[in-house]
């Protein structure tokens, strides 16, 4: 744990750093890094008897948490998208 925070902070002393340069490609460099991750996550999850053995009952539970996050974070959006529209016409009727 103390290894990725180490690296994270690094990471921003780095970039705090180096803040001034034009580095053109590392959105690709990071997209690439992304992919690797996920798909050593995948070998590491397909590779565990464990996680296989249930992964009826992970799926349905991952796919209801999935679906209340989704709809709660789409409800707040509406919420938050009226009342932002709200108070801009409340300023341009003032």
């Amino acid at each position: 744990m103390f290894i990725a925070i180490g690296f994270m902070v690094l990471g921003g002393v780095a970039g705090f750093l180096l803040r001034k340069r034009e580095f053109k490609h590392i959105t690709k460099l990071i997209m690439g890094f992304i992919f690797l991750l996920l798909f050593l996550l995948g070998v590491e999850v397909g590779s565990n008897p464990q996680i296989i053995a249930g992964f009826a009952s992970i799926g349905l539970e991952a796919l209801v948490i999935t679906l209340a996050a989704v709809l709660g974070s789409a409800l707040a959006a509406l919420l938050l998208w009226r009342h932002i529209r709200n108070s801009k016409k409340g300023v341009h009727e003032k």
